[in-house]
C-alpha cells in the first residue's frame, strides 16, 4: 500500500529527503557546541577588549538581525510548495538574497551575544564555526539539493550567490 509521501515524490528523491533535514540539524548543533566552547574558554579566561559603549549597542543590533532573520527563515522555508519544482519556489523572503538565511541568523546570534557580553573567545569561535559550516555542511546540504531538485535548484544557486 503506498503512503501519501510516495505518490507525491518521485522515486529517486526518496533517498534524499532526510538527508538535509540531518545536515540542517548537524550544523545547528555544531553553532551550539561552538557557542559552549566559547562560552568555556571565556570562563576561564576573561579577557576585556571592549570597553566603548557603542560596541554592546552594535552586540544588541547583531541580535535583533540575527533573530529576525532566522524567524523570518524559518516562516518562508515553511511556505515553500513543493509539488511543482521551479527555481521560484526556492526564492522566498531571506531566500531571495541569500541561500543559507538561519546559518548567518545563528552566526549573528552568537556574534552579537560575544560582543554584548565582551567574550573574545565567544566571538572567535562564532566566526571559525560560520567558516567551518560554510566550506563543510552548507557545501554537503547544497550537493544533496543539487541531487534532489536538479535545474531548478542549480539555476537557483546561481542567481543567489551567497
Amino acid at each position: 500500500m503506498e503512503t501519501e509521501d510516495s505518490i507525491k515524490q518521485p522515486e529517486n528523491i526518496k533517498p534524499y529527503k532526510n538527508k538535509v533535514h540531518k545536515i540542517l540539524a548537524y550544523s545547528y548543533i555544531f553553532y551550539f557546541v561552538s557557542f559552549l566552547v566559547g562560552l568555556f574558554f571565556d570562563f576561564i579566561f576573561p579577557v576585556i577588549f571592549f570597553e566603548n559603549y557603542s560596541f554592546y549597542i552594535l552586540g544588541v543590533v547583531f541580535l535583533y538581525l540575527g533573530t529576525y532573520l532566522v524567524i523570518w527563515a524559518q516562516i518562508s522555508s515553511h511556505r515553500l510548495t513543493k509539488e511543482i519544482i521551479s527555481k521560484k519556489i526556492f526564492c522566498s523572503g531571506p531566500y531571495c538574497y541569500t541561500r543559507t538565511p538561519t546559518h548567518i541568523g545563528l552566526f549573528l546570534l552568537m556574534f552579537g551575544f560575544g560582543i554584548l557580553v565582551n567574550a573574545l573567545f565567544i566571538i572567535i569561535f562564532s566566526i571559525i564555526s560560520f567558516l567551518i559550516i560554510k566550506f563543510t555542511f552548507i557545501k554537503k546540504e547544497e550537493e544533496v539539493l543539487a541531487l534532489k531538485y536538479g535545474d531548478p535548484y542549480l539555476e537557483y544557486k546561481k542567481s543567489v550567490r551567497f
